[in-house]
């Protein structure tokens, strides 16, 4: 006979800097029976779980097999009614682009309890290690947070972006898993009245290490990303504020920082 159900945690990983987790969320870790992990989770992170916490991986690799939702949703499920503390560890905040929706509609279902905790989310994490503030008092009051991904499921007709309004009347654009759809974003951006100067700026692995960033103008991004073969995952920034990069980048290189701050104070 099953004994009571337990309790699920979706917790937000943050952007890949393991430090940047949540005091909350690395406790969920450390007291979890089961922690399943997505693919953009730095993986430094399940060193937070007990030596004997069950680890799943449920990742969704692009170009390869992988896992369904529905075949998630079942994993959180069961583990859960087997009275265990279950952690769903996603990447960034569960709420953004994390699916946490479907999984904790799953969940009361099937009668089990959950709490979401937010994460730093990439979308602001990443321009900001990059030296891109989203909003400037000069450059942008407003920025938006855009899926760069169509639904499968979703009539090729149509279109779920409302790209006039995206185009004129929001200052930066976010685009998140839009590398692949550049080009068609471009396009719809131009139509839709954005300056073919406006700054764009794609940042890979945001907050790691190896963080990169590609720096372009909305009319020769895309050649620019094809010519440096610049993969995903990467976030996408449209708008004015990505010219304040040349000025305020400091993670990827601490050097020119130093430059910068001394001829700031010899000015």
């Amino acid at each position: 006979m099953k004994g009571r159900a337990g309790k699920v945690y979706f917790v937000g990983a943050g952007p890949g800097d393991p430090k940047l987790i949540t005091v909350k969320g690395a406790e969920l870790l450390a007291q979890a029976d089961v922690i399943i992990y997505d693919r953009l989770v730095n993986l430094e992170l399940l060193n937070y779980g007990k030596k004997e916490a069950h680890r799943i991986y449920c990742g969704k690799t692009p170009n390869y097999p992988s896992i369904s939702q529905e075949e998630i949703n079942e994993i959180i499920v069961e583990h859960a009614l087997e009275g265990k503390a279950v952690v769903r560890l996603k990447g960034g905040d569960p709420t953004v682009f994390g699916r946490v929706g479907e999984e904790a509609s799953f969940c009361l279902e099937h009668g089990i309890s959950y709490e979401i905790v937010p994460g730093i989310t990439s979308g602001i994490a990443a321009p900001t290690y990059a030296g891109i503030p989203l909003t400037h008092r000069e450059f942008s009051s407003s920025f938006a947070v855009v899926t760069g991904q169509k639904r499968k499921d979703h009539d090729p007709k149509g279109d779920e972006i409302r790209w006039e309004g995206l185009a004129k009347a929001v200052d930066t654009l976010v685009f998140y898993m839009g590398v692949k759809n550049l080009p068609y974003i471009r396009e719809n951006l131009l139509l839709h009245g954005r300056d073919q100067n406006t700054p764009v700026a794609l940042v890979r692995w945001g907050t790691y290490d190896h963080q990169e960033t590609l720096v372009g103008k909305l009319h020769n991004i895309v050649e620019l990303v094809e010519a440096r073969n610049f993969q995903s995952p990467a976030i996408i920034v449209v708008g004015e504020v990505v010219s304040l990069r040349e000025k305020l980048a400091w993670f990827e290189e601490e050097g020119n920082q130093e430059i910068l701050l001394k001829e700031a104070m010899t000015s």
